[in-house]
């Protein structure tokens, strides 16, 4: 502010920044004075249709969101994801990441007929560019799948969650360190199976083939 004065985009990039932390701090009265701030200076310097504006838009959209303001999450949530769509092109992973926030808005609001055609995209768009076993793959394949046990089609779900939770395994394996999502999934994949009305003895079967995944990673997941 004091080398490049109040209105500069630079100034707007450490708003956004330091606003973000107000957010995660659970600060939100904070942060969303500083997002406002930020987008009004981003529009300025860049125009209302920039990526960098699109930014500012999805996370003021997340806190709002958070605050249950959803009508006015949507709008800006719907306005970032126009941009980046304009921008980007439709297939490019940060439309996928826009479409992924838009569906996850929706079902929050019981629209799941209007969020699950955007979540199959976002799913396509991320297997094409990072390839189909990489983990932002996984966690577009357990969105869907949640979506799915909400609607009652558990038998659609099942095989999408347990394939999102190989994936995380895998990572697991592969680098030695639990990826952060694995308890979480891990619990949404026994939930299923018990919503499912297998018997005790297929879900155990079920879950002790992912176990034994699990044995040969050096984290654990026993304790989910």
């Amino acid at each position: 502010e004091a080398s490049y004065g109040p209105d500069h985009p630079r100034v707007a990039t450490r708003l956004n920044n330091l606003a973000s932390l107000l957010h995660l701090t659970n600060r939100l009265t904070e942060a969303e004075s500083l997002m406002r701030r930020a987008l009004t200076i981003s529009e300025e310097s860049y125009g209302p249709d920039h990526p960098n504006v699109a930014a500012v838009l999805n996370n003021l959209a997340q806190l709002l969101q958070d605050t249950n303001r959803l009508a006015e999450a949507e709008l800006l949530t719907r306005r970032a994801l126009a941009i980046g769509e304009a921008s980007d092109g439709q297939d490019h992973p940060n439309v996928a990441t826009r479409l992924n926030n838009l569906a996850q808005l929706l079902q929050a609001t019981n629209r799941l007929d209007e969020a699950e055609p955007l979540m199959r995209r976002a799913l396509v768009i991320d297997e094409a560019s990072y390839g189909p076993d990489h983990p932002r793959v996984a966690g577009h394949l357990n969105n869907l799948a949640l979506l799915f046990h909400h609607t009652n089609r558990l038998a659609e779900a099942e095989p999408l969650m347990r394939r999102a939770l190989l994936i995380l395994l895998a990572f697991t394996r592969a680098t030695g360190h639990i990826h952060f999502h694995l308890k979480q999934q891990y619990g949404n994949y026994r939930g299923l199976l018990q919503a499912m009305d297998l018997g005790d003895e297929e879900v155990g079967r079920r879950l002790l083939s992912l176990r034994e995944d699990a044995r040969l990673t050096r984290g654990r997941i026993d304790d989910c």
